[in-house]
């Protein structure tokens, strides 16, 4: 368990950005994962009053708060009907209800796990963050920058009709994942997400979704890297990724018909 000296609840972004460029000071989201280490903490730094729970919809654009939990993406109406079940499967095997009401998107993005179900779906859809700092940039760029001392605010999902499709491999319901595989298509063109291979999800783009689903299956064994861990060997991940992607870019091919 974490200790803190401090416990700040700031009222402004600009004060709580000012509070996180210390280095002993950390963003308190969930705290499904802070507190598990055994880190000391300054300044405990909670999100809460910054309005960053909601999620708002336009004609052209969601915006997702980092206070948003996985339980209310799981449940969303708004991202339900612009994206099929893709966050509801995404999120249904993460430990359990009462863990996805307290897991915050940002806790989860921040992080960028290897293991990551979030960061592997949201990479198949257009997504942009917002940074306190930076501003926005997409969620592409993000997701391969070191960790810094800026603070996640909200993610921007592009309504632009992309179709997608999610799956993974756990070796227990609600166990970490073996390997988490989303597919994506937009103008007939397709990319490939694999992530928990154990490292960070990625993208592959430049298919087509005509590819007949086993080309495309072979195309992502070849591209990605694997590698073993106490849950897989890089192998039978690697095997999986057939598996998974043959499987995904099937069911985007049948929608399509």
């Amino acid at each position: 368990m974490f200790t803190a000296q401090q416990y700040v609840r700031p009222a402004s972004i600009e004060e709580a950005y000012a509070l996180n460029q210390k280095i002993t000071s950390a963003i308190l989201g969930g705290g499904c994962w802070l507190r598990l280490g055994k880190r000391r903490i300054g300044t405990l730094i909670d999100l809460s009053a910054l309005g960053l729970d909601s999620i708002e919809e336009t004609e052209r654009e969601i915006t997702v708060g980092a206070m948003v939990t996985l339980r209310q993406l799981e449940t969303s109406g708004a991202l339900g009907q612009s994206f099929g079940s893709g966050f509801a499967r995404m999120t249904e095997h993460i430990v359990g209800v009462q863990f996805r009401n307290c897991a915050t998107l940002g806790g989860s993005l921040a992080a960028r796990f290897g293991f990551s179900d979030v960061l592997t779906w949201l990479l198949a859809l257009d997504c942009q963050v917002e940074l306190a700092g930076a501003g926005r940039i997409s969620l592409a760029a993000y997701a391969q920058m070191p960790h810094d001392r800026d603070i996640l605010l909200r993610l921007i999902l592009q309504k632009n009709g992309r179709k997608a499709v999610y799956e993974s491999f756990r070796n227990t319901q609600t166990d970490l994942p073996v390997l988490t595989c989303a597919v994506s298509t937009l103008d007939g063109d397709l990319r490939i997400v694999l992530g928990a291979r154990p490292s960070r999800a990625a993208a592959l783009d430049g298919l087509s979704l005509s590819i007949d689903a086993d080309a495309a299956a072979k195309a992502a064994q070849a591209h990605f890297s694997f590698g073993t861990n106490m849950r897989a060997s890089a192998d039978y991940r690697r095997h999986l990724a057939g598996v998974l992607v043959r499987r995904a870019v099937t069911q985007l091919q049948e929608a399509e018909q």
